[in-house]
């Protein structure tokens, strides 16, 4: 399989059309589309670490949820922040892919894979208009607290940060992997008691209880994590073999 087979391959199973405006996911870097693909690295982000990683084990493509441009690049010298790490790749002749908001929005993408790991039963989709990516879903009744307990050990997070709108047991809930702040409002309009994502930010958390809804925020490594295994098992199943970089970049100390 070549590099432009492969993300023809996981292009058709989530579309561009699912990717959100704002968003620059894809095949970013192509040196070489006709190169035989035998071994991808997996990694949440493009990191240095991550392409130096690549490099080690002779990998032909680098997968990763996180696009490595988000911004227009402005310089590509080595040793240079993402241009530098972008000349890494283009002098192996690695290719670059990522599936980010498109992946987020797919049935079976991150969001449900998330409400999977942590016991969650997806019932529909929840979001601002355009952007309706999180899930909504349920769980057995239980107390913010109590599966804050259930996340960090599913998740197996260093630490999660729960803001509380009470103490009595929600059985409906958000999912939204990564970045959720924007999900909070829709949340609490959908009914559910507690938005669960990766990172919220201090002033959305304490806004949140005005709407009625608990925040519990595990990592916006740990909750898009999930993703890993999955993309590394559809690699197997094409013949191909995935090294899984599996690092997060920030660190609880």
């Amino acid at each position: 399989m070549t590099v432009a087979e492969l993300y023809t391959y996981f292009d058709a199973r989530f579309p561009a059309s699912l990717t959100l405006p704002w968003d620059h996911d894809g095949l970013q870097i192509c040196p070489n589309p006709a190169r035989e693909v035998r071994r991808v690295l997996v990694s949440l982000d493009v990191t240095r670490e991550a392409v130096a990683r690549a490099l080690e084990e002779n990998c032909d493509a680098v997968l990763t949820h996180h696009p490595l441009f988000f911004e227009p690049l402005r310089q590509l010298c080595a040793g240079a922040g993402r241009g530098g790490t972008a000349l890494s790749l283009i002098r192996a002749g690695i290719a670059q892919m990522s599936f980010h908001t498109r992946f987020d929005a797919a049935d079976g993408g991150m969001n449900d894979l998330l409400c999977a790991a942590v016991g969650a039963k997806p019932i529909g989709r929840i979001g601002p208009e355009g952007e309706a990516v999180a899930r909504l879903a349920e769980i057995a009744p239980q107390t913010p607290r109590d599966f804050a307990k259930t996340v960090k050990k599913a998740l197996r997070a260093p630490f999660v940060l729960l803001t509380e709108a009470g103490e009595e047991p929600v059985g409906r809930i958000a999912v939204c992997g990564g970045d959720g702040k924007d999900f909070i409002q829709a949340a609490a309009e959908a009914g559910a008691g507690l938005l669960l994502c990766g990172r919220s930010g201090y002033n959305a958390d304490v806004e949140a209880p005005e709407y009625g809804v608990s925040v519990l925020e595990a990592g916006h490594f740990y909750t898009e994590a999930v993703c890993l295994p999955y993309f590394a098992e559809e690699l197997k199943r094409l013949g191909i073999e995935p090294v899984v970089y599996g690092e997060c970049a920030v660190r609880a100390l």
